[in-house]
């Protein structure tokens, strides 16, 4: 018999690849689709053809039905370096009752359960379908989702249900803030600080455009706050400047200035409203600086946009997800995942994974050994219920 990797095996292996999201993941899709195929499960990869050395790999087990359940992780990882590890980051460690490793927690622990359930579930007789899907670019704006969905959607058949296994003590979080950034670049006009009225500086004119934003968040802080906005924390949307570049000298009027304005949107609130919103701002602020000098300008692009997970009333992945872990209680997070995507593409979708979303992108990120065997058992129960 072809063999049977355990989970532990499993995540060892997809660990090992230093699936940074700067670098290729092919090397950990092609070990994953060469093992599928020699347990003769049908599988397929989609290489993006914008990155042709990133792939997302899909996976069907059990009867060519509508109505199965989805697990969605993603391969990339986060950075170590100048991170201060105990081990080598990319060999999986035990110790203190805990496995450590990048990707342990975030989340290649639920890439091997899911992986292994899917060959487990290949050799049961299942009544409903399994299917695998990973992902790629999840942690820099979830970018590899989207186009592996819709290809998925045109082979296998419509699942019912998504569980996207991030890190939440396997606990069933049903809604997530929205998100997008703008990556924004303010050219000014340069003249000599003692000349200021007769340039732009980009810098100062970022400021201006900076303090919209705190505008916003008082405003927003203030506001009524919906039921469903009052789950989070905080319960209203953030916008929010990180980091800033610009200017040469003390004493000139700075030519360029770049920062990204990210947004953290609470479900039932548009993206596009706020992005129109800020598209005004910006058109204000230009036609000022265009004012003084027509060269000066503003240019902005969309780096990233995840939508939330909106709650859904009796909805089949939440339901599936505390039939399965026993878990009633309300959970939302304010961070993004891929699970809105997948809400927007017609699935029914839930966050629900193993480990600690506290320990993701952490030197010595690791997961519980307890965490690990609980998200095991997880696995068995699934698919218990999808063979019943």
């Amino acid at each position: 018999m072809t063999n049977r990797l355990s989970p532990l095996e499993i995540m060892t292996r997809l660990v090992s690849f230093p699936t940074v999201s700067h670098d290729t993941n092919l090397p950990l899709v092609e070990w994953v689709a060469e093992y599928l195929s020699s347990h003769g499960i049908e599988h397929y990869i989609w290489i993006d053809p914008e990155q042709p050395e990133k792939a997302g790999l899909y996976a069907h087990v059990g009867p060519k039905v509508d109505g199965g359940v989805v697990l969605s992780g993603h391969t990339d990882v986060v950075p170590v370096e100048g991170q201060d590890w105990s081990s080598d980051p990319y060999v999986v460690v035990e110790r203190d009752g805990k496995y450590f490793g990048r990707g342990c927690a975030d989340m290649k622990g639920f890439d091997a359960l899911a992986l292994w359930a899917l060959v487990e579930g290949h050799y049961a007789d299942l009544q409903r379908p399994l299917q695998l899907a990973y992902t790629f670019d999840e942690e820099i704006g979830c970018t590899g989702a989207p186009p592996l969905i819709e290809e998925m959607q045109k082979h296998l058949p419509k699942a019912e249900s998504v569980i996207v296994g991030e890190p939440s003590m396997l606990k069933a979080v049903t809604g997530h803030k929205g998100a997008f950034a703008m990556a924004t670049h303010v050219r000014g006009f340069e003249v000599h600080s003692s000349l200021m009225h007769e340039g732009v500086s980009a810098v100062m004119e970022a400021a201006r455009i900076i303090d919209w934003a705190n505008h916003r968040n008082t405003e927003n802080r203030a506001k009524p706050q919906t039921e469903v906005a009052a789950m989070f924390t905080p319960p209203w949307t953030t916008v929010h400047v990180g980091k800033v570049s610009g200017g040469t000298a003390h004493n000139i009027t700075a030519g360029d200035c770049h920062f990204w304005m990210d947004f953290r949107v609470v479900p039932g609130e548009s993206l596009d409203d706020w992005q129109a919103a800020y598209e005004q701002e910006i058109a204000r602020v230009e036609a000022e600086m265009q004012a003084i000098n027509p060269e000066a300008g503003i240019s902005i692009d969309k780096a990233f946009s995840v939508p939330g997970l909106v709650p859904e009333t009796d909805g089949a992945a939440e339901t599936l997800v505390r039939a399965l872990t026993g878990d009633n209680a309300r959970h939302v997070v304010s961070y993004g995942t891929e699970a809105g995507h997948y809400q927007v593409a017609g699935y029914s979708a839930v966050v629900c994974g193993p480990g600690d979303i506290a320990q993701a992108h952490q030197a010595d990120e690791f997961i519980t050994v307890a965490q690990f065997e609980a998200g095991t058992q997880f696995m068995c129960d699934l698919i218990k219920r999808l063979a019943a």
